[in-house]
């Protein structure tokens, strides 16, 4: 695998595409605080013990759902100001979705890593916005472009001087509701020099498949994102929840929470029986 520029999200202790995988994981939508708070406290135990670098996700618009009558959140100010609390009390780096210029100024402010959704990946003055901060920069690939295609995106976050950029697959569209998922293409974008990040829970979201909301396939992104990272990722990105079937939105492929340190010490068996340690 090509080398990659590591990016440090947050000194001293988190960079992704270093030595250690790296864990980005929280809900699909802030909640309040106290369960928000809960799910990133609980991660940041996880991922401490097990020494991997951790970093807390969650969006607090969702901007792009199915329907109209779908949870979006509480808004990118309210949920910023949750976002910004559990930053400072809990303690952990945080990451969540741009869905327009205007919202830069203020999410650069709380924001440990700005991340350009997968719809909007192609979004010149969003993509140039987010560079602009000189924060980190996320940029999920759109499942309508082929993986060499995410080079132009790259390149329009990189043209403002800020090189701090990871790239995510999330799957490509694969017929009606469904996705899937090229192994092929996480090596490819990886040649290009920046680290890259699978998403084993959006990936197997069923888009549109559930009659005005997305539908899932949760029992299969452990073994995806074992396959991803035996390719050789940087990072792994899932969205997990106490309770997923009782969650806002994306429950069908979301992970329990109670299942998470499984899964990761299943992906640092794989990692470290790929590298031979």
């Amino acid at each position: 695998m090509a080398e990659v520029r590591p990016i440090t999200v947050r000194e001293p202790e988190c960079i992704i595409g270093g030595e250690e995988l790296a864990i980005i994981a929280g809900p699909c939508l802030v909640e309040d605080f106290e369960t928000t708070a809960a799910i990133a406290e609980e991660m940041q135990g996880i991922c401490g013990e097990m020494g991997v670098p951790y970093v807390f996700k969650a969006s607090y618009d969702k901007a792009n759902r199915t329907s109209i009558d779908s949870e979006r959140g509480p808004g990118w100010q309210r949920g910023l100001e949750t976002l910004a609390r559990v930053r400072d009390e809990v303690g952990v780096p945080v990451l969540s979705d741009v869905h327009e210029t205007l919202q830069v100024p203020m999410a650069m402010q709380v924001l440990d890593v700005l991340q350009v959704p997968a719809f909007l990946s192609r979004q010149t003055d969003l993509l140039v916005a987010a560079g602009e901060t000189e924060k980190p920069v996320n940029i999920k690939k759109g499942q309508f472009l082929a993986p060499d295609d995410i080079e132009h995106c790259i390149a329009k976050v990189t043209s403002t001087g800020n090189e701090r950029v990871m790239v995510t697959e999330r799957g490509s569209t694969f017929g009606y509701h469904n996705l899937v998922v090229d192994m092929r293409g996480l090596q490819v974008m990886r040649s290009l020099g920046y680290p890259v990040v699978f998403d084993a829970t959006h990936s197997v979201q069923l888009p549109g498949g559930a009659r005005g909301a997305s539908g899932g396939e949760r029992e299969f992104a452990p073994a995806l994102a074992r396959a991803a990272v035996a390719v050789g990722v940087d990072a792994v990105f899932m969205e997990v929840h106490p309770s997923p079937d009782q969650a806002p939105c994306d429950g069908p492929n979301m992970l329990p929470l109670a299942d998470v340190p499984g899964v990761i010490k299943q992906l640092l068996a794989v990692r470290r029986a790929v590298r031979g340690v």
